[in-house]
């Protein structure tokens, strides 16, 4: 999808060098589902800050992704470059991009194999993600509520 960007604070060069991967302006948004300082984005770039574990959500995380979804999706649709990114970029931010991906029309499992092509093949491999996305996140919210009365 031109315009959405998956990544992670953190990438491994050719050496196996773990370098930090650090934003300024390239992006006209940045979502960021795990925040260290240091790692941008510039201070004049919108940044939604929203962290979230990468393991089983709460309703109320479940929303928020949906939210920074329809965020993504919206900015995306006004040619705004936006990036989604998590620690190493491929549970947290995979699921919001996927979930922006179904925003945008596209079946769950397009999406998936959208993000595991574009990305790499071992992305999205938080097995209890692609279960929310194939269930639909509004059916894993109701569920998720079950648990915790006082978050539905």
């Amino acid at each position: 999808m031109p315009g959405l960007w998956m990544g992670g604070h953190y990438w491994v060069d050719a050496s196996g060098e773990v370098r930090p991967a650090v934003v300024g302006r390239e992006f006209d948004l940045v979502i960021s589902l795990f925040t260290r300082p240091g790692h941008g984005p510039a201070p004049n770039v919108e940044h939604m800050v929203a962290e979230i574990p990468d393991g089983p959500l709460t309703a109320g995380q479940l929303r928020t992704v949906q939210r920074l979804s329809r965020t993504a999706a919206d900015a995306v649709r006004a040619g705004r470059v936006t990036l989604v990114r998590c620690h190493a970029g491929a549970n947290r931010s995979g699921l919001v991009i996927a979930q922006t991906l179904m925003e945008m029309g596209r079946e769950a499992a397009a999406a998936i194999d959208v993000v595991r092509r574009r990305r790499a093949p071992w992305a999205l491999g938080n097995r209890i993600f692609e279960e929310y996305l194939i269930a639909g996140l509004d059916v894993a919210c109701l569920l998720a509520g079950l648990d915790d009365p006082a978050d539905g």
